[in-house]
């Protein structure tokens, strides 16, 4: 049987935490995977990055505000069936201002990133992660309290807390060995 290719999964990965766990996970598993997947909108930023990294990387412009973008993804991973041995979900975006200033269609594309899209990452990944695997849920210091003028933004972090907390122990319980952290 051939072997599946080892890989880890990093949304968000043209700017800021997502870029910076690409960098990380590179160090860490130098030599332990095949492939890291750079998923963001940006090509360019993805290739720039990719570039940077000692192990093979692949960029993947997908946009995974709607579900589209986290279609392709499941297609992705069905057509290739690797061992995802991570998987990071560092896409998403925040608005500051009045809730009544914002317009609600920013707002909702921001529960779609934050929280839907996130949801739908983490699930289409797991049937192709086991005993080792690894998921990182970015979270927010606002999870923890309402705040004021990120108020939507702080519910969606409040969510993948809840979420990714509550599937760590599902995991656990599971016996897969799989950890979710928050």
């Amino acid at each position: 049987m051939e072997r599946s290719k080892k890989i880890a999964v990093i949304t968000g990965a043209s700017s800021g935490m997502g870029r910076e766990f690409a960098r990380r996970i590179d160090e860490k598993y130098k030599g332990k995977l095949d492939e890291i997947w750079l998923i963001a909108r940006r090509r360019e930023r993805l290739e720039e990055l990719a570039s940077e990294l000692g192990t093979h990387a692949r960029a993947i412009p997908i946009d995974l505000s709607g579900s589209m973008g986290t279609d392709e993804y499941a297609a992705l991973l069905e057509a290739e069936k690797p061992d995802v041995r991570v998987l990071v979900n560092a896409a998403g975006f925040g608005l500051f201002g009045r809730f009544e200033d914002i317009e609600l269609d920013r707002q909702l594309a921001m529960v779609d990133l934050n929280a839907k899209a996130l949801v739908a990452m983490t699930y289409h990944t797991l049937p192709y992660m086991c005993a080792g695997a690894e998921i990182f849920e970015l979270g927010s210091l606002s999870a923890f309290q309402p705040v004021p003028l990120i108020n939507v933004y702080a519910a969606t972090k409040a969510f993948v807390l809840s979420f990714t907390r509550a599937l760590n122990v599902e995991l656990r319980k599971s016996g897969r060995g799989i950890r979710a952290m928050a």
